[in-house]
């Protein structure tokens, strides 16, 4: 049997996103088709949603909330069922309106009689004009009188929020439209409490999985079926199909792969994940399986597959024959055939008009390179492939692959997924698209680092560029330079700067927590990320608490950034996070909740003329940082 007669099946599981598919099926059926695979792709993240989240299951979700007795119903559950006529005459066609096919329902939307509306809908009492304080449709501020899509698109989004509520109380506690039943799987030495979840009696939720995996398996008939995983929230359900798959087709080769599996079981020796997979396979996939297709058409021995976990004998093997990787320029282009693009849901969880990008839009996911051409960052796995092997093509291969995607998609919006796109290969693709005039809306991840001039910022959005995100982490110069960030605050404030006056949007990843940060230094980079926002440099972000991996510079050599690790508990699944100790006693949890709420409010335009310390709940130090700081380093 030759490789092209191998039935391939990619799936993408429960929970990923739903308003654009994970793009690693698309890059693996690409890469696939190009070597002349039948490969096919299903999301079925997004196929299980639509199936809940309709008319006939709304009415399966109603009888579970009849099983539970009227004085254990939360407000939630009386409230649905005492809407339920409503709901059930509305979910479609909300969902039909959330997936761009129905936008004359947006004026019904945003009239506020069309919809039911739940203990969700509370969180509009936060739209409050600053000027008009006590008066006025709380919405009509955040939209203004043309936004009528994006209004009826917000209140969408907080309905089926309501929804997934009553679901997660009378179903499924695990349910989350991203991080579903995350903690069976995060970090989790253990296989045991993923084990016993699924032994459980399943659920109305992972009987219509099985259906719909089952339906899938039917309708292509694959002999290898490739799982990708990229995120924790995303394992429990990977597995739930695995173990369908051998119910049902016990002859059908089931390969596990993806983000988790390539950061989280690296160091994995426990055989019953192998009762589900045959094969778990590390970091890029390409060249793990051509050799395992050879395996499975007996013209390879299980000696010399590639970056393969197996088992044999009952125990856990890892195989790994070195054979050179597949060149990033060689990888094909990806293919969004078999997944149905026209039914992702624009969701508008948030106003703020750059966070909204990550669940808005239907985006092309691409990457410009392989790896990151800086890998120094103490946080980051920097010794893991998809971070340390820096590759790229030249602009001419990445517009070649720009059109191919549009002329499939009929979709011009492209989403550059890199750890960190290099600033010469930003600008070369900028001049190639305007070369060929290639008209495309695009965002992407960078380094706030000197290299982007306003005049490269400029270039940029000439070439479509609409928003940027990047990495200012801790906003503290001492702590920049611990972390090996090669930026400085002035710096970051200059080339935002540069982007925020081409219109661009930025936003800015930001952090709290890292080794040795002491209160002072947390409430100086408030003040600093305040005098970003006041100045216009930045227009979103997002703090989060700094985590340990063991594959992380921290984690590596604790020592040179002043703490202890604490040593992780004895387990054969999953390892990456790592606890530590440091010396500076900071109450990281009491200054994350103050961080989180200034940035909520200064995304909003609020409070940003005020005194920082007045978002913390306890007494906290004065801001060291000169008033106008920002503003000095900008125009001196």
């Amino acid at each position: 049997m030759s490789a092209s007669s191998l039935r391939v099946l990619s799936l993408i599981p429960p929970m990923t996103q739903l308003n654009t598919p994970y793009p690693s099926t698309a890059y693996l059926t690409g890469f696939l088709r190009s070597r002349g695979v039948a490969a096919f792709q299903e999301d079925l993240a997004l196929a299980l949603v639509l199936r809940l989240f309709s008319r006939q299951g709304l009415a399966t979700l109603r009888e579970h909330v009849h099983r539970i007795p009227m004085r254990q119903r939360s407000d939630c559950m009386m409230q649905f069922d005492i809407s339920y006529d409503r709901y059930a005459a509305t979910v479609d066609a909300t969902i039909g309106f959330l997936q761009g096919r129905d936008a004359t329902l947006s004026y019904r939307i945003a009239g506020r009689n069309y919809l039911p509306e739940g203990p969700r809908f509370a969180s509009l009492d936060v739209y409050v004009d600053p000027d008009d304080p006590d008066g006025g449709d709380p919405l009509a501020w955040a939209f203004g009188a043309l936004g009528t899509q994006d209004r009826a698109r917000h209140l969408a989004t907080l309905y089926l929020n309501d929804i997934a509520d009553v679901l997660r109380e009378a179903v499924d506690p695990r349910f989350e439209f991203v991080r579903y039943a995350e903690s069976l799987a995060l970090s989790q030495p253990s296989f045991e409490p993923l084990a016993r979840a699924l032994a459980a009696a399943p659920n109305w939720v992972d009987d219509t999985l099985d259906a719909l995996t089952r339906e899938a398996i039917d309708r292509h008939q694959p002999q290898l079926v490739l799982i990708s995983v990229p995120f924790p929230g995303a394992v429990y359900a990977a597995f739930r199909i695995a173990q369908t798959i051998k119910r049902h087709w016990p002859d059908i080769k089931v390969c596990l792969g993806g983000g988790y599996a390539n950061t989280e079981l690296r160091e994995l020796a426990e055989p019953r994940v192998f009762d589900y997979f045959d094969y778990v396979t590390l970091d890029d996939g390409e060249k793990p399986l051509l050799a395992l297709m050879e395996h499975i058409e007996g013209k390879r021995g299980a000696s010399r597959l590639v970056r393969t976990f197996l088992r044999q004998d009952g125990a856990v093997r890892y195989v790994n024959m070195q054979e050179a990787d597949v060149p990033f320029s060689e990888v094909g282009t990806p293919t969004w055939d078999g997944l149905p693009i026209d039914r992702y849901l624009s969701l508008l969880d948030m106003l703020n008009p750059m966070h909204r990008l990550w669940s808005d839009g239907r985006w092309n996911k691409l990457t410009i390179a392989h790896g990151c051409y800086w890998k120094k960052c103490s946080f980051c796995d920097v010794t893991l492939d998809y971070i340390s092997r820096y590759e790229t093509a030249s602009a001419e291969l990445l517009v070649d692959r720009i059109e191919a995607i549009i002329a499939e998609t009929g979709q011009t919006g492209f989403h550059f997924v890199d750890e960190a796109a290099p600033p010469k290969m930003l600008k070369a693709l900028a001049e190639e698209l305007l070369r060929r005039k290639v008209s495309i809306s695009w965002w992407g991840n960078i380094r706030f680092e000197k290299s982007f001039t306003p005049e490269l910022a400029q270039l940029l959005a000439e070439s479509g560029c609409i928003a940027i995100s990047g990495g200012l982490e801790v906003a503290s110069d001492r702590l920049l330079k611990l972390m090996k960030k090669g930026v400085s605050v002035e710096q970051v404030a200059r080339v935002t700067h540069g982007f925020a006056e081409a219109g661009v949007l930025v936003h800015a990843y930001l952090m709290y927590g890292f080794p040795t940060q002491t209160e002072q230094d947390t409430v100086d980079a408030l003040e600093y990320v305040r005098q970003l926002f006041d100045n216009g440099c930045i227009q979103s972000g997002f703090f989060h608490r700094f985590a340990c991996t063991v594959h992380s510079p921290v984690g590596q050599n604790p020592e040179e950034y002043g703490v202890k690790l604490v040593p992780l508990p004895k387990g054969d699944f999953a390892k990456n996070d790592v606890g530590f100790i440091d010396p500076t006693g900071t109450d990281h949890e009491l200054m994350g909740k103050a961080l989180n709420k200034a940035l909520y409010n200064f995304m909003h335009g609020i409070g940003l003329d005020g005194d920082v310390r007045g978002w913390f709940d306890a007494r906290v130090p004065k801001p060291k940082v000169p008033r106008h700081f920002i503003e000095r380093a900008l125009y001196q």
